[in-house]
């Protein structure tokens, strides 16, 4: 990874925080949650793909629906996460199957 691709993940970043900030209250505070959710058992792909971003177009079209937060997400974030991310592999599944083959080995 070069300095131009550092760079320019750097103004996508601040471009999608612009976004998250642009959000009411009540969706910056569950999209906080939901993004410090995701990035402790979330999908590896998570930093380069397009999860954060398609959440933060799901929560603008709930905005402009005049929805709140919690009718689109429902009342257990954690859970509508889990959902999103069901079919990806996670960290926490890479860790468990970590520990799974190095007691694998050490058991022969």
């Amino acid at each position: 990874m070069g300095i131009q691709d550092i760079i320019e993940g750097k103004k996508q970043w601040r471009a999608h925080m612009a976004r998250v900030k642009a959000l009411p209250q009540d969706y910056q505070i569950v999209y906080k949650e939901m993004q410090r959710y995701l990035f402790k058992v979330g999908p590896i792909d998570l930093p380069d793909g397009l999860l954060l971003p398609g959440i933060v177009d799901f929560f603008e079209e709930g905005v402009a629906a005049g929805k709140g937060v919690l009718q689109l997400t429902g009342n257990d974030v954690a859970a509508f996460c889990d959902d999103l991310v069901k079919d990806s592999p996670t960290f926490a599944e890479v860790y468990q199957q970590s520990i799974s083959g190095e007691r694998g080995t050490a058991e022969k």
